[in-house]
């Protein structure tokens, strides 16, 4: 049987493990640098950077999907953004990524959200069918873009011109 919760910092090991078990499915393992102190700090904390469901079937871990909220500004309104969506191999076909989505849905029409968004790899098949069979649309004229270490460092420092003084609100 099916059951979705919340995941507490006690659950932050298994967090984790599907963090690395998804990143292994996505052919990239040795690119998850993510640890325990970083899902505590910034996932346990008074502000909380993102949330975790869990999906547990018949009371064992089978599941999960990590999320955070963003903001549309030309929607106005915010929206819930799916970092990760992982199932165990031995427990797909079961319901549960959908179950997992559902619960999502639930969450960003509570919270007013004007929808969910997410990034699939271009050679998963099985997912991009997926989504679009529970009635995702694949943007693909949109392009993820990302900046991260010297290059992400190197423009901070043009901001500030090396000073060190962040003008973020």
């Amino acid at each position: 049987m099916l059951s979705i919760r919340c995941a507490t910092a006690d659950d932050v090991e298994l967090i984790l493990q599907f963090i690395h078990d998804l990143a292994e499915y996505e052919r990239e393992p040795q690119a998850v640098v993510a640890t325990r102190e970083d899902l505590i700090r910034d996932g346990f904390s008074d502000r909380p950077k993102f949330h975790v469901l869990i999906a547990d079937w018949n009371k064992q871990p089978a599941g999960f999907a990590f999320y955070f909220f963003n903001y549309s500004t030309w929607r106005g309104k915010s929206g819930l953004h799916l970092e990760d969506l992982f199932v165990q191999p031995e427990y797909r076909e079961k319901g549960i990524g959908k179950a997992l989505l559902a619960e999502l849905a639930e969450i960003a029409v509570q919270e007013n959200c004007y929808g969910l968004r997410w990034e699939v790899l271009d050679w998963n098949t099985p997912a991009i069918d997926f989504y679009e069979r529970v009635g995702g649309e694949v943007l693909r004229h949109w392009l993820p873009v990302r900046l991260t270490g010297q290059p992400l460092l190197r423009l901070a420092e043009a901001a500030s011109g090396g000073r060190g003084n962040p003008t973020g609100c």
